[in-house]
């Protein structure tokens, strides 16, 4: 990956979009060259596929936080079939250190939110866990 492919991933993280003619002009090469380009980055897996990222006019007003688990050795599995039945929980991490799993979840309220925790706590194979949630967001590079 050069400078050119970092310059079609930046234009697209922002665009997702953006038609290939349009990223052409914007970093002064021919539009079959950008779309040789992203076909490689397609093939090679390094673009794995485009979607949408949801906006302030529908994420306002939710909880975010995340949850750090320390689980019973061996209980991963049973845990994340159970976590995977939690609508809430948009993400979950393995991790290295003192916690065994990072998740990240989303609620419409506080309630929901601490109904989504008790329901995670009483999961067996759980040894403890650490809930931060999220206040404001200062920046989000996520692609």
């Amino acid at each position: 990956m050069d400078e050119i492919d970092r310059n079609i991933l930046a234009l697209l993280a922002s665009d997702a979009r953006m038609s290939v003619a349009t990223m052409a002009r914007r970093i002064k090469l021919a539009r079959s060259t950008v779309q040789a380009r992203l076909e490689r980055l397609e093939s090679t897996g390094v673009i794995a596929g485009y979607t949408l990222k949801l906006g302030d006019a529908i994420t306002r007003g939710r909880i975010r936080a995340t949850v750090l688990l320390v689980i019973e050795p061996r209980a991963q599995a049973a845990i994340m079939a159970r976590l995977n039945a939690l609508p809430a929980i948009e993400v979950a991490h393995t991790t290295s250190g003192r916690f065994d799993l990072l998740l990240e979840v989303s609620t419409d309220n506080t309630a929901a939110l601490d109904a989504v925790l008790d329901k995670v706590g009483q999961i067996p194979g759980i040894k403890s866990s650490e809930s931060l949630i999220h206040l404001k967001t200062k920046i989000d590079r996520s692609v």
